[in-house]
């Protein structure tokens, strides 16, 4: 069987890997004209780590990351702190695998790297597909009216502005979620020890949140800042800001806040869209993975992960079924659309429960903070998503 995966993205990497090790022929198809991704940091729990053992990369994996010891609640202006969850040798005991923070460029260069290793020419770039036609147990892709390819299975994995998807079920309508976010890089060596902790934070706040944490073995630090903001609505990766203009988005935060935002290296900043979750994923011999079915908000640090397990899963289905593959991606649609769904609204929820305007009131706040992130409370929004095992999942 011979397998096309639209997009060199992790989702991609991580699905031709997993399909590899099942036995299949893989090709790659990147509209990039150089490989490398754009962004900063990224949080892999548990369940995603699970995948990329699985995959044999636990090794290379961790020589690029940072593993906290746990992550924490602090106030918006007082910077009193609540512990969230521990990790490091708990995450370890409790699910078998570590909770990591990496460079989204240094695992995408893992996953690369491994791929070229198994298939030196898996990988075609400069390649931008604009439609896919079906004919019988064949599905052709075309570019610039001419066919490009032709396989036996196809799969989507191009992206929120997936031409894949775009192909089959026509464009998407997203909305503007209301708010903005900034992201960027530290030096941790311009920070003073105290914010230099092995310790990813979640400050919250009226209206905003922040999110820092470690990277590069704690040689980096990841900043992301989400403000509700109306009259920008740029939903890109790329388009970079002022520092001015973050601080002002802060004003009044915590001097914390405002040395990361002071030593960002450079700012970048993106309007926050919302899509309908598909009820769709897999049609014949085509079908979807990652951002490209179900992108969502970044307020579980679930994205990257989700596309790590739809690649393994997938792999797994087509594996079973690989005499009949309409049926394996059936079957990949029933075990993943439930759980990437109530990922979607639970990253949602966390944007208001991060955001709440009770936060802005001394008064208020503590016994706010106290009930949504109490052992209990953050028990019922975490738990179900770390012990979820894509190597074993019922297909």
């Amino acid at each position: 069987m011979r397998i096309v995966i639209v997009g060199a993205g992790i989702g991609g990497l991580t699905a031709a890997l997993a399909l590899i090790k099942q036995g299949f022929d893989v090709e790659v198809l990147e509209q990039a004209k150089q490989l490398g991704e754009v962004g900063a940091g990224l949080q892999i729990s548990p369940n995603g780590n699970r995948v990329l053992a699985w995959l044999g990369l636990e090794e290379a994996v961790a020589r690029i990351a940072s593993e906290p010891a746990g992550k924490k609640v602090r106030l918006w202006n007082t910077g009193q702190t609540w512990n969230l969850f521990d990790l490091g040798a708990t995450s370890r005991e409790r699910y078998g695998f570590p909770y990591l923070t990496v460079h989204r460029a240094d695992l995408h260069r893992v996953l690369v790297n491994r791929l070229q290793s198994l298939r030196p020419s898996a990988i075609k770039m400069g390649v931008r597909i604009d439609h896919i036609e079906q004919h019988g147990d064949q599905v052709v892709i075309r570019s610039a009216g001419k066919d490009l390819a032709v396989a036996d299975v196809v799969i989507g994995a191009d992206g929120v502005h997936s031409q894949v998807r775009q192909s089959l079920i026509g464009s998407d309508e997203p909305k503007f979620s209301g708010i903005i976010a900034w992201r960027g890089i530290v030096q941790a060596s311009d920070l003073p020890a105290h914010m230099r902790q092995p310790y990813g934070y979640n400050w919250v706040g009226p209206g905003a949140h922040v999110i820092q944490y470690p990277l590069r073995g704690g040689e980096l630090v990841n900043f992301v800042g989400a403000v509700e903001q109306q009259g920008w609505e740029v939903e890109s990766w790329s388009t970079v800001g002022s520092v001015q203009a973050c601080l002002a988005d802060f004003k009044g935060w915590h001097e914390d806040v405002h040395t990361l935002i002071g030593s960002l290296q450079t700012p970048y900043k993106w309007a926050l869209m919302v899509r309908d979750t598909l009820t769709r994923w897999a049609f014949g011999r085509v079908a979807l993975l990652g951002d490209a079915c179900h992108p969502t908000l970044p307020f579980l640090a679930q994205g990257a992960v989700m596309a790590l397990e739809d690649g393994l899963v997938l792999a797994r289905c087509l594996a079973q079924w690989r005499d009949q593959p309409e049926v394996g991606l059936q079957r990949y649609e029933a075990a993943r659309i439930e759980r990437t769904s109530r990922i979607v609204n639970g990253s949602a929820a966390n944007a208001k429960r991060f955001h709440n305007p009770l936060l802005g009131h001394a008064e208020g706040a503590a016994q706010y903070v106290d009930e949504q992130w109490s052992e209990q409370s953050v028990k019922d929004r975490y738990e179900w998503l770390f012990e979820y095992q894509a190597d074993k999942v019922d297909l």
